[in-house]
């Protein structure tokens, strides 16, 4: 019940709610990768594969699109709430690094 877009990816995207506790399993670049949440994961919402440190970088298809702004968990919700985006800010682009 969720999607890995690119092999590179430390999120998957939820594709219905999912709930705290749950287990869910999602392929990426071969590897099968098994996830127990952390929280509850709203539907089109992003949760951790891994665990990322603080400042740390989230990638999702492939590409950077934003920082940790606190250590995220492997199975913890990624939003804005621990998350700085860095799309559309020249001051803080990265080239996929």
């Amino acid at each position: 019940m969720a999607v890995v877009l690119h092999e590179r990816d430390n999120v998957a995207t939820a594709l219905a709610n999912l709930c705290r506790g749950c287990e869910v399993v999602v392929g990426r670049g071969g590897e099968e990768i098994r996830v127990v949440l952390l929280n509850d994961i709203p539907f089109g919402h992003k949760f951790a594969l891994e665990d990322i440190p603080q400042n740390g970088y989230v990638i999702k298809y492939g590409e950077v699109i934003g920082r940790a702004t606190k250590p995220i968990k492997r199975g913890e919700h990624v939003h804005i709430h621990n998350v700085e985006s860095l799309r559309g800010r020249g001051d803080l682009e990265v080239n996929g690094s």
